[in-house]
């Protein structure tokens, strides 16, 4: 199995991972104030991995330490955004679809910013994608609710951290300003997550003291929060994230998170069962449209292994 092939399965688990948090997550801060839930999970999930991390954490460069906090403190911009949704939204699949769409503007960031090239079958998948997004998530018309508007917020923030993310996994040369050619040694998968998650931690926390009236004591944390809390940090946050650096670590392209668009599709069907939401016919058409930009971005690497097991077939039959 070549490493694309395994990053892009690594990245489909990473999707189940995640919509398993998204209930975690809404069932939290229906307990706790919404950033301080973020600040709590982050740094716990953080301090998981770097206790895990320690000796890979003393060998990093002054380089690599600045570089994973800078995709640290995207990514708890991006998550402040999402979490502000999540305590404000009023459909969990609605607001699942429209963070997603931070993952289609993936591929137009990294050319435009970064100048990363992109192949064709990333720019036919992205309208096929948002085509998709749209019908399942904006079937009424788009009404700019505060958890909507949040969602958008978090989507266009995580597509940088994306890129970033994959860039400071990777190695590769830049030029610096003085026209020198600089080499930018990768940062790997364990520290570099401890420190993203530490730093988000750290983001919601300085917010939350800042923004949210909160006096927490024992006779508030009640065994179910504590359950949330845990399965959320654990599962949902250094489980899922170090899976996912990990992912992109084995591709030097950014094109291939865009299976993570599969995402909202197993949120809300996870939604349906625990929650209780939903879903129209329009909308599921909508999953359809996502399904097929993924196997559109993927024809490549899907019709190279699909030639291979004819091969294999042919060869074993003629034998």
């Amino acid at each position: 199995m070549s490493d694309a092939t395994k990053s892009d399965l690594f990245l489909v688990i990473v999707t189940v991972l995640a919509a398993i948090s998204w209930m975690f997550s809404k069932e939290a801060v229906a307990l706790m104030p919404p950033l301080l839930f973020m600040a709590v999970r982050f740094l716990l999930a953080g301090l998981i991995l770097a206790i895990a991390a320690y000796r890979p954490l003393r060998r990093l460069s002054r380089d690599q330490i600045l570089r994973s906090i800078s995709v640290g403190l995207v990514f708890g911009v991006g998550m402040t955004f999402w979490v502000m949704g999540l305590f404000h939204g009023t459909h969990l699949g609605e607001g699942a679809f429209l963070t997603s769409l931070g993952v289609v503007i993936v591929p137009v960031l990294a050319r435009l910013i970064f100048r990363e090239a992109q192949p064709f079958s990333t720019w036919l998948a992205v309208p096929i994608a948002v085509s998709g997004l749209a019908l399942l998530s904006l079937e009424n018309g788009f009404r700019p609710e505060a958890g909507q508007l949040f969602f958008v917020a978090g989507a266009c923030t995580f597509a940088l951290f994306f890129t970033l993310n994959t860039r400071t996994a990777n190695q590769r040369t830049v030029v610096n300003r003085r026209g020198e050619t600089v080499e930018k040694h990768k940062v790997p998968a364990l520290p570099l997550t401890a420190i993203t998650l530490l730093t988000v931690g750290a983001v919601t926390l300085v917010e939350s003291f800042v923004m949210e009236a909160w006096q927490p004591t024992l006779d508030s944390v009640s065994a179910e929060l504590v359950w949330w809390v845990v399965l959320s940090a654990v599962i949902g946050t250094s489980g899922r994230f170090l899976l996912q650096t990990y992912a992109q670590s084995l591709s030097a392209h950014s094109h291939g998170v865009v299976i993570l668009v599969l995402e909202p599709v197993w949120v809300a069907l996870f939604a349906a069962g625990w929650f209780g939401e939903s879903m129209t016919l329009v909308q599921l058409g909508g999953c359809g449209l996502i399904f097929m930009a993924l196997l559109v971005n993927r024809w490549g690497a899907l019709s190279k292994a699909l030639k291979g097991w004819l091969n294999r077939r042919t060869h074993r039959g003629a034998l």
